[in-house]
């Protein structure tokens, strides 16, 4: 059996960072999850005297996971890294995730607001949770629109 391997040269194409993902809709949205979620995971440790110790260390965890996960997604489209592992459906991955950290940060942002006490650290966290859950829910739409929208056939009617 004889195989042919077709190589291309480097061409502008071929750039390993596509800068022009930051200026797109999905790309301000992962950067303004991020910096919620940063903002929020910031206001929550800097606060002193936690009135619910475990509330907050769930919305910590939660939010922590989320921006690592979030940042290595940004990443991975920021160095084109798909491509290199397609044997991964990564929109559907991205969907489930945002999926899941919508619910999950929403949940852990209720709880925190709840039982914040009146302490302004942890309001302002559980503020800029409540606002990471909202851009969350805007990704989740917009990756459902790119992964379960509806598939043209190709077939004339």
């Amino acid at each position: 059996m004889s195989h042919t391997i077709i190589t291309t040269g480097g061409t502008s194409g071929d750039r390993v960072l596509n800068a022009g993902y930051t200026r797109t809709i999905p790309g301000l949205l992962k950067i303004g999850q991020m910096l919620a979620l940063l903002v929020a995971v910031l206001c929550v440790r800097s606060s002193r005297g936690w009135p619910s110790w475990a509330a907050f260390q769930f919305f910590e965890v939660a939010a922590l996971w989320f921006l690592v996960a979030f940042l290595l997604f940004f990443l991975m489209h920021l160095f084109r890294l798909q491509a290199k592992m397609p044997c991964i459906n990564w929109p559907l991955t991205e969907f489930f995730h945002y999926s899941v950290g919508t619910l999950l940060i929403l949940i852990a942002s209720i709880v925190a607001a709840v039982k914040s006490g009146g302490v302004s650290a942890l309001v302002a966290g559980s503020v800029f949770g409540l606002l990471s859950s909202f851009l969350m829910a805007v990704s989740l739409w917009t990756s459902y629109s790119v992964t379960c929208g509806s598939q043209p056939t190709g077939a004339a009617v």
